[in-house]
């Protein structure tokens, strides 16, 4: 027998398999597909819905100044002031020096501990009891000029908080301040992300530690701080709904919920307002995508770019 017939011979012949079945996963198909089903027929057929109101109350005037005005506005000036904290707490708390890692702490313990609702309330109203006028200068100014006799009570300037108490600055504070102690930890995390090799390096180059920062440690950071910071301005976007705590008015679901409530038509007010949230938070989302793809060049599975220059190497040899 020739060494080619004993080598056809030795050869396993082919195998016939079959996928293991899974019975369970039809089902629960099948039972996704029915609710599904049970849910659409349910808002198409219930009159009660009154979509074409609902369309109605989201191109009025008031509704689209409180997106504008309110919404977006106060989300983009919340987020920007709680990433500024927020980087700069995460740079305390990584620091040598014990104060600062101890005035950072506080304030992200104070800050993730106090619920957003309740501190604009406090920003709305309480601070007008507790200080109005509110009087800049040095600290206890009055009671050292009224010992010593001065005639100045060493006070810089003065405002009444009621004229402010109401603006969507106030908003955009008290979500700033609060959104800054969640930014600290997210900023934090990416910073300690990063190999500490790189700021040796850069130590060893002489590079200042403001430059490394800002040049090496942060933008290698943004891998990490970028997805949950993505999240938390869409988070952001519906939490400018509890500016009603400090009597803020110029906000989208005030002034939905205001239209459905006038013409007792509560449900399409709602959903107005669920559906331009969904409208904003569906664009958020699908910049999020993009920057993370951005930021995470180099780390995980190739592009496709790069697959298909491996593919063509491959091919050639």
């Amino acid at each position: 027998m020739s060494d080619s017939a004993v080598e056809v011979t030795d050869r396993p012949g082919k195998i016939h398999a079959r996928p293991v079945r899974h019975p369970g996963r039809w089902i629960a198909v099948a039972v996704i597909l029915v609710l599904v089903a049970m849910m659409v027929s349910s808002v198409v057929t219930n009159q009660n819905w009154n979509w074409s109101f609902a369309f109605q109350i989201m191109q009025q005037r008031p509704v689209i100044d409180g997106l504008w005005k309110g919404t977006i506005f106060g989300t983009v000036g919340a987020m920007i002031l709680g990433i500024a904290i927020g980087i700069t707490l995460a740079v305390m708390r990584l620091s040598d020096n014990p104060v600062l890692r101890g005035v950072a702490f506080a304030y992200t313990w104070f800050f993730r501990a106090m619920p957003r609702y309740v501190l604009l309330a406090i920003l709305g109203g309480a601070i007008a009891v507790l200080y109005n006028p509110i009087h800049v200068g040095i600290p206890f100014g009055q009671q050292l000029s009224h010992a010593l006799g001065l005639s100045s009570d060493l006070t810089f300037f003065s405002f009444s908080w009621n004229d402010i108490s109401s603006s969507i600055w106030i908003g955009i504070l008290g979500l700033g301040l609060s959104e800054g102690a969640y930014m600290a930890e997210i900023a934090r995390a990416g910073i300690l992300s990063v190999d500490k090799g790189q700021i040796e390096a850069a130590q060893a180059l002489g590079m200042p530690p403001g430059n490394t920062m800002r040049r090496i440690v942060l933008p290698q950071a943004m891998r990490v701080i970028v997805p949950p910071t993505g999240n938390e301005t869409i988070a952001m976007v519906k939490d400018t709904s509890l500016f009603i705590a400090a009597s803020i008015i110029t906000e989208l679901y005030f002034q939905a919920y205001g239209f459905g409530q006038r013409s007792f038509q509560i449900v399409p007010g709602f959903m107005a307002a669920t559906l331009w949230y969904l409208i904003v938070c569906s664009i958020l989302m699908v910049g999020q995508y993009y920057l993370e793809r951005y930021y995470s060049r180099g780390f995980g599975e190739p592009s496709k770019a790069a697959r298909r220059k491996m593919a063509q190497i491959a091919a050639e040899h």
